[in-house]
Order: structure tokens, then C-alpha cells, then sequence
């Protein structure tokens, strides 16, 4: 990758040249810097989208004030087109105004504008629409993408054009795409190459770069000229080997005349350390500021078992929570930023080499650990303590104490002539934050040892806020304290009466069709669809559901089943209460919690692009049991093939595959191959077609009518699980009505007063019954946290014509991301709307009473 040696940035800004320094941004193997300066970067994510816009300023400042100069900003493709070719950039949708403010708060900025940004957010910002059309290729070199995605960048790159730091504005670098090594990506290079295209041809003249998640450098970036990779880690942080993958990646960038830069990383400064010492130029450790997914923006995710839905709360414990506050990491970031700043270019030019003076450690610590060998002279060598109590190393021979759970940058023969002492720092068992006016300022929860031109010095441990000194010649050595956060305070009050509204929302009418159509189809791109008809069960037992997503919710003659929520596994429902002799009303209510943000193949729904809706129900008319003869091909099977049960073959042959070949009953219908009992991916091949893959988690192979043969290959596990199979007589359900309410339809109902009555709680509800409930917030409340208390029941909330979140009480499926049992209001949201929706399941539906916390900062 010659042709990536050396990536400069240049623009004329304030008078100065091309080739002046000032408003060039510059990355090669020495690292970042930024008009003629060295920089190391810290950089908290902090999302525009996640946050309300009264609070952008205060957010921002709260990240410079820990000390990072840097945010790393998505911005979400379809947070801004709501529908196809409707767009908003307006109120909290104004990025424009966000980077702005990051300006004025002395803030750079790293913007991210996709396409796809992955981000646990509805379908990784990817428009729901773009699934209709099945010849489109989602993150591929193929034209209808690349012209939608084109769409987006006409109306994005412009705004970020103008606020590049070359033009006086804070954006230093634009990322292009989002870890597409975890992508089946056909033309890497085609599709990178024509980003990259976009984001010239809209003036974008700062450093362009895509971050690889697995350590896939091409698959991220694809070797294309004028696109920088960078990566992103997540390591277990108490890993001995964090070092060594990192120096990995540092020393194969710099090979290349470029600087590593990690885009995604850890919360924890212990880790950050670690990475700073091992050749970071950039940290940016993800979602550092956290935030809150506002109305029906979370995805479907593939963190379960294997789904999971995404919480509102989203909040990976960085430091600073989702409602604002500040966390203990919060003051290690200020220590870090001291360092950094402390020493500034000669930490920012520095080389990773090895440990220059021995240390052994009575903790566990670093397999190999890294130091950095600075600019001017001297090492800053990472000590990480990886373990729950006091420890101690000796470093060059010298006994220090290193506290627990914590990662000292240790200053080895550091010349002090810089800063106007003509002496040598030895030795400094913790963090140098300051040297001035002849202080050498340590930070430290334990005694600080100091070597200085040989003479020894130790410095008490300083109490919690306070700070202890000696003398050694000319100089005064301090010991600091590290700050500490204290969780705000909450006070909780019980909310026992609510106004019940006797209004319930319109729908939008969406047609009548022959079979359920997805709800992007009807156009809801997020919110719910209802889907009703008529059914004859005479002599059925059971319906298949098959692709529903996210949430469906079933009544058959008037009983409602508890919800299907499986990510388009399928899905069996008994209604042997419901036989008849004649038709009976069917309606299925289907809600989009939010579409995969992530390509998953193991679900239907997981899958990066799938839609939503019913997908299709079935009346099974009979069930045949297909386990035995089975022929057996593969191994040293001969001819006539063997017959057995399926997965019954003898072998030693172990973990090798093995085909079953089967002829099927004859069926002029739909059928459903299930093998019941699956615990691995196998191969089934139709009448002799192309094999496809069948997933444990969801077993399922609908047929075609007159299908006469399958074939299955696994692998050969004699002490695996049985797995049966069997075949299902299908007949589909059809004559469908459907209406929609998507989330603003939804969202002007609540925030339109409407006629009520006092209600009390508790208040019980019949399974599928809603209700719609006012409540009061405390007058002039600094944000509130609501938490309800209930079984058997979805809360939807809304304030300030906001959707503040969703909160599912009893049996529900994975959750992950924050806390997904509270809604958060932030201070100055007023006229706070309920819908409560009852489901079926073990316990009587019931709203016990709603929490309210009221958040102290």
C-alpha cells in the first residue's frame, strides 16, 4: 500500500498557503497531527441523536471537561429520511447545529456518516424501505444501492464539508462505512472506492477512514487509496495479551506510513492505558457518553440467545450515563488527559518498543507488556495491575507499590531540561500530571516512588482530595489524589392515580391482500400494523407462523395467545379451543421494536435488511413423522445405500459430514420439513437443487408443492442429540385486511389532549386490551426515570411529542444494551402519556404502579 505512506489533509485557512501548516491534518507513522502539532486523541462517542437538544452544549462541554478532546459523532441515515426522499434536519435532527456547538466547545469532531453505522440502532441506520426491492444489494457495489446512498450523501457531506477543520470547523477525520469486515461483502474495493468518490467529489479533504472490527484491515478498507484503516478493539480488559494484538496492528499500519488509529474501543482507562502505551495515536473508546434510544430507534440484535431486542437505555457503562451522570471512570479520563497533556508532543511522536528496564510483578499484570520510547528522550512503560488487591513491582530494581485494578504510565530516565530542569527522571512508579514552577505533580492512590539523578524519594499515599510532597533538591514532588465521582442521589416516589383516556387512536387503512404483506410495504417503517381475516379450523389442531418480526401478537376466535417474538423463527400456536365448523375472525397485531442492526444468517429477522410484518400463517392439516429411512451417501456407504434413521449411521469417521437422502410422502401443497431437535447447522438440498443452510435455531425447510426428495448433510456426531424429522401439511391463510399506525401517527396521538377519567392502580387488563393513561410529572423536574411495575405488560411512553421508550414487564425475550426497565424524561419534557398493552402469558396482565425517580445531578 504504497500509495498510502503518507495521507495529508491541506486546505488554505486564514491566509496560509497550500503547503502551510495551519488547517492541515496530517497521519503517518509517527501519528496524528494537526496544523503542524503532534496530537494524541482522546475521543468519547457522543451521539446527537441519542440526546435532547437542550442538552447538546452541556453534554459536550461535560466531555471536554473530562479532559478528551475529540467526540466521534454517527450520523444516522434514517434518522434524517423518514420516508423515501422526506427529509429532516430540523430541531434534534439539526447536526448541523451539533457540530457547531462541538466547535464552540473546543471539541473535534470525527464524523460517521455510513451508510451503515451498525451502532445497535434500527437497521444500522439503513432506511426500512430499502429491503422492498429484492435487486438491491445492501452494502454492495451494485447501483440502486449506491444511488440511495448517493441520495444521503447529497444531503449530508455537504454539511460536513463546511465544518472540516481545514475551513475553520471541528471536523478532523470522516469515516466511511462501518466495520464492513463483518459483512459478506462481494467488491470490497468497488464499493469502498465508490465512497470514497462520493465523499471527494463533496469536498471532503480531510483524512478518510474505515474501521475493521475483527482485525480485517482489507475487509474494512480494501486497499483503496485514500481511505486510511483503522480498528476498533474490544478485548476481554482483563486479558494478559491486549499488548501484543495491539502492537500487531501497530507495527503492520506503520509498515504502511500510518498511524494506528482506534475508533472503537473499552470504557475502562485501565485498558486505554494499555492501548496508549502500545501505539495508539487515536482512542476513542465507544459510547464513553451514553445516551437514550428516543422513539422506535432500537434494533433487533443478534446478543441473545441468539436475538435480542434492544433497550432504549443505551448505556454500556461509560462515563457518563445515559440521563447525564458523571461515573468514577469520569475522573480517570481526567488523569489520563493530564498525562497527556503533560507531556504532549513528546508522548504524541513516541515509538512503541519494548520494555526498557526489568520489572516483575507480585499481581497479575501484561504477558509482555508495551512502553513508549518519547520523543526528547526517556519511556513511559504501562504497568497494567490486573488484579482486586495492593500490589507491588520492582521496576529497574526498585520496589514500588501499584495500586489494584489499575495501570500506572511509569516515567523512566525522563530528561526534565524541557521543562527547565537540567535533570533525569529516573524512575516514577505513577501518573506525571504536572511540572511546573519547579512541582513534579503526581496522581496516585498509593505512596509514589521517585528516582531522581539517583536519589531516591517516596511520597505518602495521599488521602481521598488530598496531596502529599517531598523535597529532592530544587524540586517539590507532589502526590494527588485521583478525584472520585459520586452517583447522583434519586428520590422515588410511587404513582398511585392516573387519568385513563376513552379515546384510542385512528389507523391508517393499508388494503386488502391475499397474503400479509411486510409493514414497510404498507408503509410503516416503524410502528405496528394490525392484520385480520377469516379462518375455517374445522379439523385443525395447530397454525405455523413462519418470518414474523418483531413482536406478534395473535387472537384466534376471540383468545389471544401469548406473543411470538423469535426473529422470524417459526412459530407454533394450539387452537384446538377454537375448532369450528365454520370461519372464525383471526387478527394478528404486529409491532417493530426496531430492524437488525447487525447481519446475522441463524434468524430470519437478524438478517441486515429483513422486514417486518406477519409473514405467513399456515393451517397445518396433518403431521407425518419422517425420521426413518433415511439413505445414507458419503464415508464408505456403498450401493444400494444403507437405510437409517436420520443420524443414525455408525462411523469413526467422527465430525466429518454425512448426507441423508430421503423421498417425501407426495403433496400437492405447501409442506414444512422440521427437525426437531437440531442443535448445529446442516446442509438440505431440494430435489437435488442447491443446499442451503438450516439453523438450529430455527429448523425449519417450507417446501414447494410436488416436492419429492430431500437431502440433509451433517456432520458426523455419534454422541450427539437425536434429531427428528418431521412433515407438515400446509395450507396458507389468506384474504388478508390490514391497517398500520406507524410511530407518528402514534406519536401525535399522545401528544394531542384527549378526554379521560381518573383511574387507579392497579389496574388489570385482558390480554390484548390497551389502555392509554396521563400522568403528572413533579412540576419543573430536573429528568425523571420511570419505572413500571407490572406482569404481562408493554409501556410505550411518550413526553414533548417524544417517544421516551418501551419498557416489557413479564415473560419477554433477551434485552440488552442499558436498563430496559425505565423510561427516561429529561428535564423540562412535560405531559407524560402511557399506552399499556396486555399480553398473554402465565400471569393475570397488570399494571402494579409506576415508579418515578427523580434524577439529581
Amino acid at each position: 500500500m504504497s500509495h498510502q505512506h503518507h495521507h495529508t489533509a491541506t486546505a488554505a485557512q486564514d491566509g496560509s498557503g497550500p503547503g502551510g501548516p495551519r488547517g492541515r491534518i496530517e497521519l503517518d507513522a509517527r501519528g496524528i497531527r494537526i496544523d503542524g502539532s503532534p496530537r494524541t486523541l482522546l475521543c468519547a462517542s457522543l451521539f446527537y441523536f441519542r440526546l435532547p437538544r437542550e442538552q447538546w452544549r452541556t453534554r459536550l462541554a461535560q466531555v471536554r471537561a473530562s479532559g478528551y478532546t475529540c467526540v466521534d459523532v454517527y450520523l444516522p441515515w434514517n434518522f434524517h429520511e423518514l420516508a423515501p426522499g422526506r427529509w429532516s434536519f430540523e430541531g434534534r435532527r439539526d447536526v448541523a447545529a451539533f457540530l457547531d456547538l462541538a466547535a464552540e466547545e473546543g471539541l473535534y469532531v470525527i464524523a460517521r456518516p455510513g451508510p451503515y453505522i451498525c451502532s445497535e440502532w434500527d437497521g444500522g441506520a439503513l432506511p426500512a424501505w430499502l429491503g422492498l426491492d429484492p435487486e438491491l444489494g445492501i452494502r454492495q457495489n451494485e447501483p440502486r444501492f449506491l444511488d440511495a446512498v448517493g441520495e444521503w450523501f447529497d444531503q449530508v457531506l455537504p454539511l460536513l464539508a463546511e465544518r472540516q477543520h481545514p475551513r475553520g470547523g471541528p471536523v478532523v477525520m470522516v469515516q466511511l462505512e462501518n466495520e464492513l469486515d463483518f459483512f459478506d461483502c462481494a467488491d470490497r474495493p468497488g464499493y469502498l472506492t465508490a465512497l470514497r468518490d462520493m465523499a471527494v467529489g463533496h469536498g471532503i479533504t480531510v483524512p478518510l477512514i474505515a474501521c475493521a472490527g475483527q482485525g480485517d484491515v482489507f475487509g474494512a478498507a480494501g486497499d483503496v487509496p485514500d481511505l486510511v484503516p483503522a480498528c476498533n478493539f474490544y478485548p476481554d480488559d482483563d486479558s494478559p495479551s491486549i499488548e501484543q494484538e495491539v502492537r500487531h496492528y501497530a507495527d503492520l499500519l506503520a509498515a504502511r506510513g500510518l498511524p494506528l488509529l482506534i475508533t472503537e474501543t473499552n470504557r475502562r482507562h485501565r485498558t486505554l492505558r494499555r492501548l496508549l502505551a502500545s501505539g495508539a495515536s487515536l482512542i476513542a473508546p465507544y459510547l464513553q457518553s451514553s445516551g437514550w434510544n428516543f422513539g422506535y430507534t432500537p434494533s433487533a440484535g443478534n446478543w441473545g440467545d441468539p436475538g435480542n431486542l434492544m433497550s432504549h437505555g443505551y448505556d454500556f457503562g461509560g462515563y457518563v450515563s445515559s440521563t447525564g451522570a458523571e461515573r468514577p471512570e469520569y475522573a480517570e479520563a481526567q488523569v489520563l488527559a493530564r498525562v497527556l497533556d503533560t507531556l504532549g508532543p513528546r508522548l504524541a511522536t513516541a515509538r512503541t518498543v519494548p520494555t526498557p528496564v526489568p520489572v516483575t510483578c507480585d499481581f497479575p499484570t501484561s504477558a509482555a507488556p508495551s512502553a513508549l520510547r518519547l520523543d526528547g528522550g526517556g519511556h513511559l512503560l504501562a504497568v497494567p495491575h490486573l488484579g482486586t488487591r495492593p500490589g507491588e513491582a520492582v521496576v529497574n530494581g526498585e520496589c514500588v507499590a501499584v495500586a489494584a485494578d489499575s495501570c500506572p504510565l511509569m516515567a523512566v530516565d525522563l530528561p526534565l531540561r524541557p521543562w527547565g530542569h537540567d535533570v533525569t527522571l529516573n524512575l516514577a512508579s505513577a501518573d506525571l500530571v504536572e511540572v511546573a514552577d519547579g512541582r513534579l505533580v503526581f496522581s496516585s492512590s498509593v505512596p509514589v516512588t521517585v528516582v531522581v539523578d539517583g536519589v531516591r524519594a517516596e511520597i505518602p499515599a495521599p488521602e481521598p482530595g488530598g496531596s502529599q510532597w517531598v523535597a529532592v533538591g530544587e524540586l517539590m514532588l507532589v502526590a494527588v489524589a485521583p478525584g472520585d465521582t459520586v452517583p447522583p442521589a434519586a428520590e422515588r416516589t410511587a404513582v398511585r392515580s392516573v387519568r385513563r383516556r376513552t379515546a384510542a387512536p385512528p389507523a391508517t387503512p393499508a388494503g386488502d391482500h391475499g397474503s400479509p404483506p411486510p409493514l414497510e410495504a404498507l408503509g410503516a417503517y416503524r410502528g405496528r400494523g394490525t392484520y385480520r381475516t377469516t379462518v375455517d379450523l374445522t379439523g385443525v389442531d395447530e397454525l405455523l407462523l413462519t418470518g414474523a418480526a418483531d413482536i406478534a401478537e395473535l387472537t384466534v376466535a376471540g383468545r389471544t395467545h401469548p406473543p411470538a417474538a423469535g426473529f422470524g423463527a417459526a412459530h407454533r400456536f394450539d387452537v384446538r379451543e377454537a375448532a369450528s365448523t365454520g370461519p372464525v375472525p383471526v387478527e394478528a397485531v404486529v409491532e417493530i421494536w426496531g430492524h437488525a442492526n447487525f447481519d446475522d444468517a441463524r434468524l430470519p429477522a437478524l438478517r441486515l435488511g429483513a422486514l417486518r410484518g406477519l409473514g405467513a400463517l399456515w393451517k397445518v392439516r396433518g403431521a407425518t413423522d419422517v425420521s426413518a429411512l433415511w439413505q445414507v451417501r458419503g464415508q464408505w456407504a456403498g450401493e444400494p445405500a444403507p437405510l437409517r434413521v436420520l443420524g443414525g449411521w455408525s462411523s469413526t469417521r467422527v465430525g466429518l459430514p454425512l448426507t441423508y437422502a430421503r423421498e417425501l410422502p407426495p403433496s400437492d401443497g405447501t409442506t414444512a420439513l422440521h427437525l426437531r431437535g437440531l442443535t448445529a447447522p446442516v446442509r438440505i438440498a431440494v430435489d437435488g437443487g442447491e443446499p442451503n443452510t438450516v439453523h438450529a435455531e430455527n429448523p425449519w425447510v417450507l417446501l414447494p408443492p410436488g416436492t419429492r426428495t430431500v437431502a440433509v448433510t451433517l456432520p458426523h456426531h455419534p454422541s450427539g442429540d437425536p434429531v427428528y424429522a418431521e412433515l407438515l401439511a400446509l395450507e396458507p391463510v389468506t384474504g388478508w385486511t390490514c391497517e398500520v399506525q406507524d410511530d407518528e401517527l402514534l406519536t401525535g396521538f399522545a401528544a394531542t389532549p384527549h378526554p379521560g377519567s381518573p383511574a387507579e392502580l392497579p389496574l388489570t387488563l385482558r390480554p390484548g386490551e390497551e389502555a392509554w393513561l396521563d400522568v403528572d410529572l413533579p412540576p419543573g423536574h430536573g429528568g425523571v426515570l420511570l419505572r413500571p411495575d407490572g406482569t404481562q405488560i408493554r409501556v410505550t411512553g411518550w413526553a414533548a411529542g417524544e417517544c421516551v421508550g418501551r419498557v416489557w414487564c413479564g415473560e419477554r425475550p433477551a434485552f440488552s444494551g442499558g436498563d430496559p426497565d425505565s423510561l427516561w424524561v429529561p428535564a423540562g419534557w412535560s405531559g407524560l402519556t402511557l399506552l399499556v398493552r396486555a399480553l398473554a402469558g402465565k400471569e393475570v396482565p397488570q399494571l402494579r404502579t409506576l415508579w418515578l425517580e427523580t434524577l439529581q445531578h
